[in-house]
């Protein structure tokens, strides 16, 4: 295990001198804070494998999940001007505006899509790292339903993605 410790000092050695002539550095990413933002967790439930199936008329649902899981329901008071940080979750997110208007913003295309209070979305959870914000002139709030594995973060900050610049 020494003699293998050994070889890999000298490699990162030559690799960073590589970068630096290169012009180039290695820098460690920073998570966005919040601002404006107060989330409330107002439940949450421990379930085990879930399989749900229900047809009615042209209604048709299903939920299926193997393992354990923790299912949160979070309230998310957001002030004028305020934001949530750059974020994603482990797994969907079920998100309900219920006072004003929010507008979200992914990083992939920094497109902005506006909700108000009744109008829901869905966050996917599968890594897609996004931002919600008031950019209106009242307070907002939502009602998120969150569905991760038993012990699993709920929320993982992320930096702020380069083609969003606000």
């Amino acid at each position: 295990m020494e003699q293998h410790h050994n070889a890999i000092i000298p490699a990162m050695r030559i690799i960073a001198a590589a970068m630096a002539a290169a012009g180039l550095s290695i820098t460690a990413a920073q998570a966005t804070t919040p601002t404006g933002f107060v989330g409330t967790q107002v439940a949450r439930g421990a379930y085990g494998d879930i399989d749900l199936k229900l047809k009615t008329g042209t209604f048709d649902l299903k939920l299926d999940t193997k393992g354990a899981s923790d299912i949160y329901v979070t309230r998310n008071a957001i002030a004028i001007g305020g934001q949530s940080g750059w974020h994603t979750h482990p797994g969907p997110s079920l998100i309900t505006v219920t006072v004003g208007t929010i507008t979200a913003y992914d990083d992939e295309l920094c497109t902005p899509h506006v909700y108000n209070a009744g109008e829901g979305f869905v966050d996917s959870g599968d890594g897609d790292v996004h931002l919600l914000r008031n950019e209106s002139g009242a307070v907002a709030e939502t009602v998120a339903v969150q569905f991760v594995a038993a012990g699993a973060a709920r929320r993982i900050d992320a930096p702020q993605p380069n083609n969003c610049n606000f």
